[in-house]
């Protein structure tokens, strides 16, 4: 059986510094505990690397973009990484296989959380880098990669530092021009200076200097290449602070031999600095010029990464350009003017929605022709210089996903998109887009809705199936269930996406009366726009003209054509609420619809068994239609048999129920109780039932998956008990693969992160399972999965059709990663 990746969704985590963009062209990022890789070109994740326990706080490729001018020939480039609990992984890629590598964990982890990491190439098989953490500690490590793939790196600690009890956030090296033993160490932190230390490569550092002028903390650092001008050797230093400003200082080398020459004046001169002395060598350092043009927090600085030079002798230049980053929600290019000098900025780009706040940090592509943006809300903003003569800057596709925990996921009734809730008080819609530029027409998965944007953590949603419009019901920490219907955008953008319009009937978008949805700006609930209203553009804002918290603008629901960015996600595909379901006396806590779309079961966190209670309602009309009791704590998940003739619910409580469901007439439900029975050890995390019969698999924290069978109207069997497994099984998917045999394959998701595939068979002649028809199928590759708890499984058809080798399974976890699987079944 093989598994392969299809997709993975996921945001970036919210801190500085980690995000990096590599020689290699792939960008690294933190997602929860992880460290995801993706590609801008493809605008997808292609991989996740397990390793750390704590949330990744830092990455860094060596070589990243600004060495990319030494990295023509490497087969191996190498990936830095640092999370909160102070330890450092160092990862190899093989750039001709695409393959990964843990290689080793940094000796002497920091005792807290590390905030930056920087590193320069000292040549094609040696680096120099530092790292800086919360426990006020600098260390600095030369690191010798090996010439072959899968050898050893040695790596030694040059030096320690300790800077105080305010820690540094900002760090930058360099080498330094004449003198190229020489490196030098800048940086910054809550105490508002510049710090300069100069050691060489395998040998102490020594404070040099500080430089005081910022007003607040310094949030950036990054050192140039040296620069040749004017028949000067010197070194640019910019530096970027929580006082919004930007400053570059200069550092350039004193010329021995005309010390005593009389020193001409001028504009760059006025503001003498320190003197910086290195060994042999000394340089003036001077404040070369302060930027002015962000409006908040600047979180990031960087050098344009240097360009091929035509100058003999000389490898490559350094252009005059940085790119900064602010909490304004904008990114700028500065450049210096050609006839003044004096610094402008030359490119604006950045965001205008509500829904963001803001930057937290901006980075070159290798060639400098793009530039990447992570904001507050775990999104990516690219984007690229298509303009030939002149620059034209477009936004680009990204990849997306949750940024907090993803709590649960639902298939369309037909399979044609998923569907994911998050703490992160979102719903999303990932579908695959069919590729028409590729040659294969290959598809790739992408966000392409993002029907609700709410003000509780999600923690339950279920699609509604049956016929009629695409319809859900989503639950929150809140005691409401609340229904969304698609909006006829949406209809519209789908029926690009699936290539076959059968499943959207032109009768469905006829009765659709509803283009999108407006979110409110002081409530909860999400207000429809009708079709009609839409041509007739309402004007929303208040006539005194200044903003208020109550104007939020008019959502534009378009039908999109490809994958959209972030802004138009964020604000223009909302979906309109049409009920609310009120009921449960706490938030709710999960969610199940059955299989003919007529009824809705919910249930929410309880400590007693009159709040434990599992409430029916009706779809369609909304009504509750029965209230079942049986549990005496939280009910985590519940799902109806495939004939609908059972409700299956497990519990907090250590027991499981299953209830028999009658409809009598159209209004009118029967329910009773059929068994209950104390089931597992421990908590009660999930299950599922067997597509084609009424046996039904639970799995616990007590490591233990349990097979049993419906008997009799009136008794429940165990069947078989799966071996235990290393971890709590948290999440279960039963996909049936042939009727006549009762064949089945059992999905199984564990907390360390891990997912399971296990053959289960009937032999006997009486159709039923027993413990030597059990077999484990297949464990998935640890790179393929979850970091974190695997919270639900879920296959994209639970009958596997007989024409198809392969099936998709599609998995959410707490690590932020939304993952589909395809298993090949031989």
């Amino acid at each position: 059986m093989e598994v392969e990746r299809v997709f993975i969704g996921a945001g970036c985590n919210r801190v500085v510094n980690n995000v990096s963009w590599g020689a290699s062209g792939l960008v690294s990022f933190g997602a929860q505990n992880a460290v995801a890789i993706f590609c801008p070109k493809t605008a997808q994740i292609l991989t996740t690397l397990p390793g750390h326990k704590a949330s990744v706080n830092c990455t860094l490729w060596l070589p990243n973009s600004k060495f990319a001018f030494k990295a023509k020939q490497l087969e191996q480039h190498f990936l830095l990484s640092g999370d909160a609990e102070g330890v450092i992984i160092l990862w190899e890629y093989s750039l001709v296989d695409a393959k990964w590598r843990y290689v080793l964990q940094v000796p002497q982890a920091h005792k807290k959380g590390v905030t930056c990491i920087t590193a320069i190439m000292v040549s094609q098989q040696e680096a120099v880098f530092a790292s800086a953490s919360s426990d006020g500690t600098v260390n600095v490590w030369e690191v010798v990669f090996p010439s072959t793939r899968g050898g050893d790196c040695k790596l030694s600690c040059s030096d320690s530092l300790f800077v105080g009890q305010k820690p540094m956030v900002a760090l930058s090296l360099a080498e330094l021009p004449g003198n190229s033993k020489q490196l030098v160490l800048a940086m910054g932190g809550l105490d508002n200076k510049i710090h300069l230390y100069c050691g060489e490569r395998d040998g102490k550092f020594l404070r040099a200097c500080e430089l005081k002028a910022h007003t607040d903390w310094i949030r950036s650092l990054d050192l140039s290449l040296p620069v040749y001008a004017n028949g000067e050797t010197s070194l640019l230093l910019v530096s970027s602070s929580q006082d919004k400003g930007i400053r570059i200082w200069k550092m350039t080398l004193q010329d021995s031999s005309a010390s005593n020459k009389k020193q001409q004046t001028s504009l760059a001169s006025y503001i003498k600095g320190p003197v910086l002395v290195a060994g042999s060598s000394s340089y003036q350092i001077s404040m070369e010029s302060l930027l002015i043009g962000h409006e908040d927090w600047v979180y990031s600085v960087e050098w344009q990464p240097p360009s091929t030079s035509s100058v003999e002798g000389i490898e490559c230049f350094q252009p005059q350009s940085i790119l900064s980053a602010s909490m304004d929600k904008t990114m700028l290019i500065w450049q210096p003017e050609k006839t003044t000098g004096i610094w402008m900025n030359v490119v604006t780009v950045g965001e205008l929605s509500h829904s963001a706040l803001g930057f937290y940090g901006g980075h070159w592509s290798p060639n400098a022709d793009s530039i990447l943006a992570h904001g507050y809300g775990g999104s990516f903003h690219l984007w690229k210089n298509v303009g030939i003569e002149y620059d034209d800057w477009k936004p680009q596709k990204v990849p997306s996903g949750h940024f907090a925990a993803v709590s649960d996921i639902a298939w369309a009734r037909c399979g044609e998109y998923m569907m994911s809730v998050s703490h992160d008080q979102t719903t999303r819609v990932f579908a695959p887009w069919l590729n028409n530029t590729s040659v294969e027409n290959e598809e790739s998965w992408h966000e392409i809705a993002r029907p609700q944007v709410h003000g509780h953590d999600i923690n339950c949603v279920t699609v509604i199936k049956g016929k009629g419009n695409h319809r859900f019901v989503g639950g929150a920490d809140e005691k409401v269930a609340r229904v969304f219907e698609s909006p006829l955008s949406f209809l519209k953008t789908l029926s690009h996406v699936t290539s076959d319009n059968s499943s959207f009937s032109a009768d469905i978008q006829a009765d659709v009366q509803i283009l999108g949805a407006n979110m409110s700006a002081l409530g909860l609930s999400q207000k429809p726009i009708y079709v009609q209203a839409a041509s007739t553009p309402t004007d929303r804002s208040n006539t005194e003209g200044f903003d208020t918290l109550e104007t939020v603008p008019e959502a534009v629901p378009v039908v999109l054509t490809e994958p959209p960015i972030e802004e138009q996600l964020a604000w223009h595909t909302l979906w309109p609420e049409s009920h609310k379901l009120y009921g449960h006396g706490n938030e709710l806590f999960s969610l199940c619809c059955d299989h003919d779309g007529k009824l809705v079961a919910s249930s929410c966190k309880a400590q007693s068994a009159p709040v434990a209670e599992i409430w029916l309602w009706q779809v369609g009309s909304w009504k509750s239609v029965g209230r079942l009791q049986s549990h005496s704590l939280t009910v985590t998940q519940m799902e109806f048999s495939h004939d609908n003739q059972y409700l299956l619910a497990v519990s907090r409580d250590r027991h499981f129920s299953v209830f028999q469901i009658n409809h009598k007439g159209t209004d009118e439900i029967n329910y009773q109780l059929v068994a209950k029975q104390e089931a597992h050890k421990r908590i009660i995390w999930s299950c599922s039932w067997n597509p084609f019969g009424h046996e039904f698999a639970t799995g616990s924290r007590d490591k233990t998956v349990k097979i049993w069978a419906v008997e009799t109207e009136t008794s429940v069997k165990l069947l078989l008990t799966l071996p235990p497994f290393k971890s709590s099984v948290t999440a279960l998917s039963w996909l049936g693969i042939d009727s006549h045999s009762n064949r089945g394959l059992l999905a199984v998701g564990m907390e360390n992160g891990l997912i399971e595939l296990w053959n289960l068979n009937s032999r006997g002649g009486d159709g039923h399972l027993s413990v030597q028809n059990a077999s484990p199928a297949v464990k998935f590759d640890p790179f393929l999965c979850h970091v974190s708890t695997v919270q639900r499984l879920s296959w994209r058809n639970p009958q596997k059709s007989e024409d198809s080798e392969t099936v998709q399974l599609a998995s959410c976890g707490a690590d932020h990663c939304v993952r589909i699987f395809s298993v090949t079944i031989t």
